[in-house]
């Protein structure tokens, strides 16, 4: 039976969800628009298109799947239906993973200022390879979703299998194993893309806090824009590991249940899975320009198609 903090959990998650979806659909439009036309794609274009479609569509997926639990709560709860739900928000929670982790490396790469040869070499060769990067995100997800449905097969099989006597330990090890792998696939296939996040967010910031540190000390006093864009910039890197971190914890929980089904503790984490990347999205619309001209042309071009009715 569905509790009243369920139901008001999943009716925030699904606010969350569609203020997502409009955020990722002014990203997508703004970025798609300036690439229309073009030849080649910029490399921070095709991330950010990649990454505001892939949390357009595992929002629209979370928003139906939060639908189908309040009003169809028994048929959501079969079996098979379970299961295909899990596998689609596999595949698309590693996908937006992914996208946000090299959103997050390609910032680091183009703003930060070492020296390193390494590092001097991706900065140059960074173009070339966000195709790459994107496609191996998608591989990396696929093959994560693949793995997770035989492995959830082959742990019910064990787990439903008749036992005997003679065989009870052996199953218990097999059980274990097989666990124990699922547990691994799903761990690789999130740990990496959260590893990317963290060291180069980290290495972004203490670059942006050194360049910030130097100009304080040459400030003349006056209002320096350039010392103000650092210090945004120092925000936006800090809010996106976070919400980051906060929606890589959810994701966990939620994939490998944690917490029983339609429970207070998943709920909260429904909310919270919901709410980081919306917030995620409307700081990315915040710290770009081109994103925030966007919605204000949209409204000034319905407000002139749309003449009013005299009486």
């Amino acid at each position: 039976m569905m509790t009243s903090f369920v139901l008001l959990c999943l009716s925030i998650a699904i606010i969350e969800s569609l203020a997502g979806i409009l955020g990722n659909g002014i990203i997508l439009a703004a970025s798609s628009m300036s690439c229309i036309g073009s030849k080649t794609w910029p490399p921070y274009d095709m991330i950010v298109i990649s990454l505001s479609s892939s949390r357009f569509i595992v929002q629209s997926w979370n928003t139906l799947e939060y639908l189908l639990t309040i009003f169809y709560e028994s048929f959501f709860c079969q079996e098979n239906v379970n299961l295909a739900s899990k596998i689609i928000f596999t595949f698309l929670s590693y996908s937006s993973l992914w996208f946000g982790a090299w959103l997050s490396v390609f910032y680091c790469i183009k703003v930060a200022s070492f020296t390193q040869s390494f590092f001097i070499w991706l900065k140059l060769r960074i173009a070339r390879l966000v195709p790459w990067m994107l496609l191996t995100s998608w591989l990396c997800s696929f093959t994560a979703a693949t793995s997770f449905t035989l492995d959830v097969y082959s742990v019910h099989e064990n787990i439903t299998a008749p036992s005997s006597m003679t065989n009870s330990s052996a199953l218990t090890t097999t059980k274990k194993d097989s666990l124990g792998l699922l547990i691994l696939i799903c761990n690789a296939g999130i740990a990496m893309p959260l590893i990317l996040s963290v060291v180069s967010s980290v290495l972004l910031i203490r670059s942006l806090w050194i360049h910030t540190r130097h100009m304080q000390n040459n400030a003349s006093g006056f209002r320096d824009p350039s010392l103000e864009a650092h210090m945004k910039a120092i925000k936006s890197v800090c809010s996106f590991l976070f919400l980051y971190i906060i929606c890589f914890v959810c994701v966990l929980f939620i994939l490998f249940n944690i917490f029983s089904p339609l429970s207070n503790g998943e709920m909260i984490c429904v909310v919270l899975m919901a709410a980081c990347p919306t917030a995620h999205t409307f700081v990315l619309i915040w710290s770009n320009p081109k994103f925030q001209k966007l919605p204000p042309r949209i409204w000034h071009h319905i407000s002139c198609h749309v003449r009013p009715v005299s009486m």
